[in-house]
């Protein structure tokens, strides 16, 4: 596969959209893996890495939203944009709870569907280029060892971390500065299998308070910001 060509993985199984579909991608110049059932679709998502994945709700045996599900309960954050027949509110907001990030009712229009894909995967590459963290982070009096879940406070005692813990950590202060939503910290750290209430989350950010916070009252790095998720701020002392 060329590496410049973004991958999209195209399920459906209405044969002639199918392969109109996959046709017109390809022309837009996207690598397409396409399959026809939801089955095939989980194995071709835990073998493969996807830019995207196009995925249509009804699908014979496993639907399109179970496969959804799915992939987001793995906590692959692949971009999925849902196709389906069922234009109700409800289904929308179904298929978008469970994890798609964009959703197109049937017929639509195949320019449309083109800018949508290209603008998810754009939106992903953006993402993704965001800078990474190695094994260990360190911040403030204190630091953190992602590999070994393991936590030096501010007053250089270690902690171990529960795997939890260690991956909100990670969500966090890879996207230092921004606040995370509550629902990319369900789909990435719990999954959609659990929902977890909000407290659950704000017991997390308590526990951070105490373990990096000087005064956990008047946080300096990690904070909540009602109503709309949380964030970790990048300090820098003058």
């Amino acid at each position: 596969m060329n590496e410049q060509n973004p991958s999209v993985l195209l399920v459906e199984d209405e044969e002639n959209l199918h392969d109109a579909l996959k046709l017109n991608l390809e022309l837009e110049g996207y690598s397409v893996t396409s399959v026809m059932d939801g089955a095939a679709a989980l194995k071709a998502v835990e073998n493969e890495y996807f830019d995207l994945i196009i995925m249509d709700v009804m699908l014979p045996e496993l639907d399109g939203v179970s496969v959804t599900e799915t992939i987001r309960i793995s906590n692959n954050d692949v971009p999925i944009l849902m196709l389906s027949a069922k234009n109700s509110s409800a289904d929308r907001v179904l298929g978008l709870k469970k994890g798609a990030d964009d959703y197109l009712t049937k017929p639509f229009n195949l320019e449309e569907l083109l800018l949508r894909v290209h603008k998810l995967i754009n939106k992903n590459k953006k993402l993704q280029d965001k800078t990474t963290l190695g094994d260990s982070y360190s911040f403030g009096g204190g630091a953190i060892d992602f590999k070994a879940q393991e936590a030096t406070d501010n007053k250089g005692q270690k902690i171990q971390l529960s795997k939890k813990e260690t991956m909100l950590l990670k969500l966090l202060i890879e996207n230092k500065n921004e606040v995370v939503p509550r629902e990319k910290i369900l789909q990435s750290v719990w999954g959609y299998n659990v929902y977890p209430t909000t407290r659950t989350i704000d017991n997390f950010i308590l526990n951070f308070r105490k373990y990096f916070e000087e005064d956990s009252r008047n946080p300096r790095y990690f904070h909540s910001v009602r109503g709309v998720g949380y964030k970790y701020a990048e300090i820098v002392d003058e």
